[in-house]
């Protein structure tokens, strides 16, 4: 994956945050079994070379895990957070192999309420 579109709609979709490492699920629901990737790495991580190395490390531990874990007809998209330039290897892929499992794991959520009137704590 590498346009904006792509990574917005995998947004929108199921999340699992994991020690070093956010993976979101999009199923495509298009028929087509491969299993696309995108892998992104904010401001906050740190500066260029940083964001590179982070982003670096999830391609290499998703080209390993994503075959063996991964949903087929999927978007996968693998966002680095502080600690996975640091992180130790075997953590790490700890840390994706556990997002990928819990993320095949969990059935499609309902879709959240909106509006003040749904949420029981606001009436009053």
């Amino acid at each position: 994956m590498r346009k904006r579109p792509e990574f917005l709609l995998a947004a929108q979709a199921r999340f699992r945050s994991q020690g070093a490492v956010v993976v979101q699920r999009r199923d495509r629901a298009d028929g087509d079994p491969l299993i696309r990737s995108g892998f992104t790495a904010t401001k906050k991580v740190g500066g260029a070379v940083q964001r590179n190395r982070c982003k670096r490390r999830l391609r290499e531990a998703a080209r390993a895990l994503l075959p063996q874990y991964g949903i087929a007809g999927s978007d996968y998209v693998f966002i680095a957070r502080g600690g996975t330039a640091t992180r130790p290897w075997d953590r790490l892929l700890d840390d994706v192999k556990s997002a990928l499992i819990r993320l095949a794991a969990d059935p499609d959520p309902a879709p959240a309420p909106t509006g003040a009137a749904s949420d029981p704590s606001r009436s009053g």
